[in-house]
């Protein structure tokens, strides 16, 4: 695709009105998530559908900031196991994200969606630095930021680093796609009883106890009013449906 053709995607995108319920967004993945079916690494079908599915709603104006996960790779709470200490351990963990980040980036690029890889930790010669201002323009632009390297401090989840993004960035939403299709009173995994929430508020899941993301990240959240949406996004076209806000997908958590 040549510069000319480039300029005028970019335009279309920035001049497109938008009938999405949300404008920008930014999508949380887990490591895991990117197993697929593998016990280990990266699966590429999975990673290419995750690809089509961003690119759905990019196409339609939605700006994306998107935080990956590592632990398909490397989780630095479970190095002091092996007798890594945790510090060293949370920065392992840190580079296996800027793995998954590279990954995600190349098969946007491959289905040319427009990507920039941020990371928290400065390695120049394959990414940017973060810099909020520059992740702020290129959403502007209609490029897709990908934030690598967790928040860059050891002892702080991708969760955590998810909430202190789309807090930067001021994003409308964040967007946490799982294997589940929602927010459940018990694991839907292992009780087929379980019953799934379609709304529920800050106090109710902290008050229940209910795994939605670590304390730090969910407080963060709470605080700056931002709404967590959890859905499954290995449904085809469960994005499309959550960012369009006409069909209830997965669960809301509200202020």
């Amino acid at each position: 695709m040549g510069v000319s053709q480039r300029a005028y995607k970019i335009d279309l995108i920035l001049t497109k009105p938008s009938t999405m319920n949300y404008k920008r967004i930014l999508l949380k993945l887990s490591g895991e998530a990117l197993m697929g079916e593998k016990k280990f690494g990266i699966d590429h079908s999975r990673l290419n559908q995750y690809a089509k599915e961003i690119k759905s709603i990019v196409d339609e104006g939605v700006e994306v900031a998107i935080v990956i996960g590592g632990g398909n790779i490397f989780r630095g709470i479970q190095a002091t196991e092996g007798g890594i200490e945790r510090v060293q351990g949370d920065y392992m963990g840190m580079l296996a994200t800027v793995i998954n980040s590279m990954a995600l980036q190349s098969a946007l690029e491959e289905i040319d969606v427009y990507t920039r890889l941020q990371t928290a930790i400065k390695m120049e010669q394959i990414a940017e630095p973060y810099i909020r201002r520059k992740a702020v323009r290129h959403l502007e632009k209609g490029r897709v930021v990908i934030f690598g390297a967790g928040t860059g401090n050891p002892y702080f989840t991708t969760d955590t680093a998810a909430s202190l993004r789309a807090i930067e960035v001021e994003a409308d939403v964040i967007l946490k796609g799982t294997r589940v299709d929602g927010i459940y009173d018990s694991d839907p995994e292992k009780n087929a009883d379980a019953v799934k929430y379609d709304k529920i508020s800050f106090t109710e899941v902290y008050e229940k106890g209910l795994n939605v993301m670590d304390l730090t990240a969910f407080t963060l959240c709470n605080e700056n009013k931002l709404p967590i949406v959890v859905f499954d996004m290995n449904t085809h076209g469960n994005l499309m449906k959550v960012v369009c806000g006409k069909e209830e997908v997965g669960t809301l958590v509200e202020f």
